[in-house]
């Protein structure tokens, strides 16, 4: 497992209740699952959420190295 930085935005934010938090995980889905672990909401956010990895878009399975920079970005509305 790695130490890992995640910061959120939007709604995740909000849901979460702060910008940034740090956690282990080995991957990106383990990291949803330890930082949303009894938060439905933010499960909930992060489940739609598109995730940066060091600026770089990835999926669920990507493999985080340690201090990894995780961006949870929700949809955006705009107009």
């Amino acid at each position: 497992m790695a130490e890992v930085t995640i910061r959120y935005f939007a709604a995740a934010r909000a849901a979460a209740g702060e910008s940034t938090a740090t956690a282990d995980a080995a991957s990106v889905k383990d990291l949803v699952v330890t930082v949303s672990a009894d938060r439905p909401e933010l499960a909930r956010v992060l489940g739609i959420c598109s995730f940066l990895v060091d600026g770089e878009r990835v999926d669920l399975e990507t493999p985080l190295r340690p201090g990894a920079l995780v961006d949870a970005l929700p949809p955006f509305a705009g107009g």
